[in-house]
């Protein structure tokens, strides 16, 4: 019995200890399962932490960026003043009615805004397409549905919603876009509401806005979402005159950035419907002229409506240019061109003439200090006012261009420095004699310097014939044309360096370089030509770059830009004229290519050309001008425009004075008058030259 009652108290004892095993073993578990739950959460704060300390601003960026958006707004353009401070171009503000649409918005929403608008403000319908009027009438969402009823199984089942639109279109009827005059109005105010893309500002009606429309628009407004009143500028011009023709235009915002710039201003951070410059100053000095935008932030809601919209950063308006004519001296300056031109055509002596023009640049740093044209219709003899036509119309130049024969030939080392040649008569087969007007049937001898004074065509074929590598015998054959193509482009360099033939690199765009024959074959120049070309009888050249050419000796052979923009201002607290932020030029191209004495000698032979003593010094008349002058002058034979049968004659000059120390160099150009015994060219120079003498140096 004691072993039966020891066995049981045995097992007793061996059942609670696996008992107590298997009881050990929970706690085990459930403190494991603790620590890992403990664990997690301290990953959790140790998360929660990181969010909401460390990466807050960045977590705060992205929830604000989600809700939050950014525009721009342009500001007024800089203004552009004449030399002496005088503004030519300015900002007038305007009140205006703008929109600005939210993302949310619909085509229906725009119908209903439209037509509550038309209530209240007078719009000057625009002419309006067959397809803007349909987008207006199927902006209501009843008109849609019901063309969009009319569409087939095919066109309604059309997955390109663009495609089933346009098919849509086709569905409106001519009886339904019959619109009346307040029903235009409304689809005006419609079409320009639609132009805007989200959350971006239009104007709905920027000029003749009434104190009346201002007060009914605030007054409304819960009825008008997106609707505001504000300000608009456009640009005015106080002053008339030539100078009006050079500074150009600005595109308004519905006509926005032309096509043919649109990828590049894109690319410079521009909206499709912004007003930049579409030609001449405003087109080129665009960047400049337009202003720093201002920047908004919008706040958004859940349904992308606008909540706040908050300035981030203001605008700036453009900065100024400061041109480097005084509007007086260009005024004075057309005054002598027509004065002249009117005489000319009251005597008949441009009868056939397209105009007259004149041109002064200050040598030493290329500034344009006048720029004037006239244009003359021979059938009514009207004059019109055409400064541009002294970068865009090319002449055939004359003797002026002699200067550039003397520094080919010196280029070409067929003449060193004051050489010696013979002037006599040029008789080539194939062409007319060809001479001087000083020349006589006996040989004379004279030299560079002379024939500048007295203006020798041959001396200048005497070149081309050295360049050749031939001597002038009487009845001779020239090379053939293919031959003399290296010689052409001989001649050519040495006008190019003065600015003749090639681009001026004036600030005002799209000027042209005149007409060079480059056909050396059929049609092509003939035997004679090259000798026409030496003494300015066969290209054409435009007046500013003979006016380059005369600056370029002037200053003793540096070729500079000319420009018409001085400088750029910066603005005053109260939009006003501020300080030079940059000077403009000057920009030397290229320094013509022969040595110092060779242009001494160049430039003694201008001078020569009107205080020289021999009968026939060409320019005579201009040493009673007020300063010292030296000269050049040229007539280029030619016929009528219309008329070959009718001979005529370019009667051109280009100087510069003081001849010492020149602070003006200039050229005229009157083409196609039936002679010049009045020289004309050289009163309109002398009288240019006084004007400014008066004005700038009395």
């Amino acid at each position: 019995m004691k072993k039966d009652s020891g066995f049981g108290q045995n097992k007793q004892v061996n059942e609670t200890k696996e008992e107590q095993t298997r009881r050990s073993h929970i706690p085990f578990r459930l403190n494991f399962l603790f620590f890992i739950i403990f664990t997690l959460f301290v990953a959790l704060i140790a998360q929660l932490g990181s969010l909401q300390i460390i990466n807050k601003t960045d977590i705060d960026k992205k929830i604000e960026a989600s809700s939050t958006t950014e525009v721009s707004v342009s500001t007024p353009r800089g203004m552009i003043y004449d030399a002496k401070g005088r503004a030519l171009v300015t900002n007038k503000a305007n009140a205006a009615i703008t929109f600005t649409r939210t993302n949310s918005m619909t085509a229906d929403d725009l119908y209903t805004i439209a037509n509550n608008l038309v209530k209240l403000i007078k719009v000057e319908p625009d002419k309006l397409t067959e397809r803007d009027k349909k987008d207006y009438w199927l902006g209501s969402k009843a008109n849609l549905e019901k063309a969009q009823d009319r569409l087939s199984d095919k066109e309604q089942k059309e997955v390109d919603t663009s495609k089933q639109y346009l098919a849509t279109v086709d569905k409106v009827t001519a009886e339904e876009i019959k619109f009346d005059a307040i029903t235009m109005e409304a689809a005006t105010i419609f079409k320009r509401m639609n132009s805007a893309y989200a959350l971006s500002t239009v104007f709905v009606k920027n000029t003749d806005v009434t104190d009346k429309e201002l007060a009914l628009v605030a007054e409304h407004a819960i009825d008008l979402p997106g609707i505001s009143t504000g300000t608009d500028w456009q640009r005015e011009y106080p002053y008339k005159g030539s100078l009006a023709d050079i500074l150009g235009r600005v595109s308004s915002e519905k006509e926005g950035i032309q096509a043919d710039d649109l990828d590049e201003y894109l690319a410079k951070g521009y909206a499709r419907n912004d007003r930049v410059g579409t030609s001449l100053l405003e087109k080129q000095y665009e960047e400049v002229l337009q202003g720093t935008k201002t920047k908004y932030e919008i706040t958004l809601d859940q349904s992308n409506e606008v909540v706040s919209k908050t300035e981030k950063s203001a605008g700036e308006k453009g900065s100024n240019l400061v041109l480097s004519i005084d509007y007086d001296f260009q005024e004075k300056v057309d005054s002598i061109l027509k004065k002249n031109l009117e005489d000319m055509v009251s005597s008949g002596k441009a009868k056939y003439s397209p105009g007259a023009y004149a041109v002064a640049i200050n040598p030493k740093t290329g500034e344009v200090l006048a720029m004037s044209g006239y244009q003359h219709t021979p059938e009514t003899n009207e004059l019109e006012l055409r400064p541009l036509g002294t970068i865009l119309d090319a002449y055939t130049p004359g003797s002026v261009v002699k200067g550039g024969t003397l520094t080919a030939g010196y280029e070409a080392g067929v003449i060193t420095g004051n050489d010696v040649l013979v002037d006599e008569p040029i008789l080539i087969q194939g062409s007319a004699v060809k001479k001087s007007v000083f020349t006589t049937d006996y040989p004379q001898e004279i030299s560079a310097q002379k024939a500048l004074e007295l203006s020798s065509n041959v001396y200048m074929m005497q070149i081309v014939f050295r360049m050749l590598g031939i001597s002038y015998e009487r009845g001779m054959t020239m090379p053939y044309a293919a031959e003399q193509a290296g010689i052409f482009g001989e001649l050519r360099k040495g006008f190019n360096e003065y600015g003749m033939g090639v681009k001026t690199e004036i600030d005002i765009p799209n000027e042209e370089v005149g007409l060079s024959w480059t056909n050396f074959g059929k049609g092509g120049p003939n035997a004679g030509n090259l000798l026409d070309l030496s003494f300015g009888q066969y290209d054409t050249y435009t007046p500013m770059q003979l006016a380059q050419y005369a600056a370029t000796v002037a200053n003793g052979g540096k070729r500079i830009a000319p420009h018409v923009v001085k400088g750029i201002y910066d603005n005053k607290e109260d939009g006003t004229l501020g300080s030079e932020k940059e000077k403009v030029g000057p920009k030397v191209l290229n320094e013509v290519n022969i040595t110092n004495d060779q242009m001494n000698i160049i430039r003694q032979g201008f001078y020569d050309a009107v205080h020289g003593t021999d009968a026939f010094t060409t320019a005579k008349s201009l040493a009673n001008a007020k300063m010292s002058v030296s000269a050049k002058t040229g007539t280029a034979e030619t016929t009528a425009p219309g008329h070959p049968e009718i001979a005529t004659v370019n009667s051109n000059l280009v100087a510069y004075a003081p001849s010492d120390d020149p602070e003006i160099a200039i050229s005229v150009v009157l083409p196609n008058l039936t002679d010049e015994k009045d020289h004309k060219n050289l009163v309109i120079a002398q009288e240019i030259l006084d004007a400014y003498y008066d004005m700038y140096l009395k």
